[in-house]
């Protein structure tokens, strides 16, 4: 991954997530008009609330797999509960066919970085020391 650091007013970032959630019960309602869609929402979230998608990928019809960038102001938890809750509530107006509850409640996610974690223990302890 290209370390690409982004300019904000008060900081410089690079945050980067990967984020997974499933159908309610892994049901496969996510056709191909229905993958469409959610992923043009999500996308549209996404630009509305201020953080980006570098992608977005649908699979087996019942599995979002997201790659998220965003500021560090902006909580993890936020993006996943604006990201599915205004999806569901659209799919379901949109897609009545699809029974009750679209998104399984609860979600994976995990930060991706560009550095190991022993380049980050080098770091702290170079700091430590005194060393730059």
């Amino acid at each position: 991954m290209k370390n690409i650091l982004i300019k904000a007013r008060t900081c410089f970032y690079n945050i980067n997530y990967h984020v997974v959630w499933t159908t309610n019960n892994r049901k496969e309602v996510l056709n191909s008009k229905i993958e469409d869609r959610v992923k043009e929402i999500l996308l549209k979230i996404a630009e509305d609330k201020d953080f980006l998608i570098n992608k977005i990928d649908i699979r087996e019809c019942s599995q979002i797999d997201l790659f998220i960038s965003a500021h560090p102001k902006i909580s993890i938890s936020y993006m996943v509960k604006m990201m599915k809750g205004i999806s569901g509530r659209i799919i379901m107006k949109e897609f009545p066919e699809i029974d009750n509850e679209l998104w399984n409640p609860s979600y994976y996610v995990e930060t991706i970085g560009n550095i190991s974690n022993e380049d980050i223990k080098n770091y702290i302890k170079c700091q430590e020391r005194g060393d730059n």
